[in-house]
């Protein structure tokens, strides 16, 4: 457990590697958070990974153990990148292509900011539920609808910790069972976020023109992309991760994949931690037996249906 700190935050990380320094010649794996929630919902994964990789998770601002009283941070996906950027640079992970990215649902977003800003330094990129959508007349409605249900939910988000709404609100979220350990922290993280942050980042992650530059930049991803997305999946449409899959492999040159757990929600780490992990280290392997071929000998894009 370390802070990092910054003129927009005193950030908090873990790095496996601070507990066993051998990890420091693995292949390094920086997760980026969802809306509203701190690192800890990774550590089952991160447990799955530490023996081949190093893993590297941290608060955003707004968010757990960060602490940004006292400074000034921008809540904006160039803000949450610049502060992501700063450990990257902290802990050397921009000085060789030895770094895979892992961006969950709005972290999809700043992770891919993460990923053209560092592309020299980057295996592999993982989006996991953040899709996009072509901007239709229904799509501008829905996206006006979700807007009104996060002020809702800002206002009144105390009474997610009382049953039966708590229930209600992690079933949202998950298909499956995760746990009351984990649900516990899905509620605390949601409803003890900093109110200005979670507002901010629940506007930018709807916003049009941050929608638009995501598609760009996302498609614009020069490594190998793992789109995964959970089919049942009540928080954010996974059509629209199967839609990022589909634009990337008909315009990108970099290998896409993309898995499809059918009978998973919007929490594909904690619902089904070993299959999640189990895709995600065929993505990583594959990664770096890309960066050793020559073009010709690429493997087509894959799909995995996980049941």
């Amino acid at each position: 457990m370390s802070y990092l700190a910054s003129s927009r935050c005193r950030l908090f990380y873990e790095d496996s590697a601070e507990h066993n320094p051998a990890l420091q010649e693995k292949p390094a794996v920086l997760f980026v958070n969802g809306w509203a929630i701190s690192s800890r919902y990774w550590k089952p994964l991160v447990d799955l990974l530490t023996p081949d990789f190093r893993c590297i998770t941290y608060d955003q601002s707004g968010t757990g153990r960060t602490l940004i009283k006292g400074h000034k941070p921008s809540f904006t996906i160039e803000g949450f990148a610049a502060e992501a950027g700063e450990l990257i640079e902290h802990l050397g992970l921009h000085r060789s292509r030895n770094l895979h990215i892992v961006g969950h649902s709005m972290g999809g977003m700043v992770a891919t900011e993460l990923c053209i800003q560092y592309r020299e330094a980057l295996l592999s990129a993982t989006i996991t539920a953040c899709g996009i959508f072509e901007e239709t007349a229904l799509t501008s409605l829905g996206l006006l609808f979700l807007g009104g249900l996060i002020d809702v939910s800002m206002q009144l988000r105390n009474i997610f910790q009382v049953e039966p709404l708590r229930s209600l609100f992690i079933k949202r979220a998950a298909a499956k069972e995760i746990g009351k350990k984990y649900s516990d922290i899905i509620i605390e993280d949601f409803t003890r976020s900093d109110r200005d942050a979670t507002n901010a980042v629940g506007k930018f992650s709807i916003d049009p023109e941050a929608l638009r530059a995501y598609t760009r930049h996302v498609i614009a991803i020069a490594s190998p992309v793992l789109c995964c997305v959970g089919m049942e999946d009540h928080t954010i449409p996974p059509e629209g991760t199967i839609s990022l899959f589909e634009k990337r492999k008909s315009v990108s040159s970099a290998p896409t994949s993309l898995a499809r757990f059918m009978s998973l929600g919007h929490l594909p780490m904690l619902e089904d931690t070993p299959g999640y992990g189990g895709i995600l280290k065929k993505h990583f392997d594959f990664a770096e037996q890309f960066y050793k071929k020559t073009p010709g000998e690429i493997e087509p894009c894959e799909q995995y249906l996980i049941p």
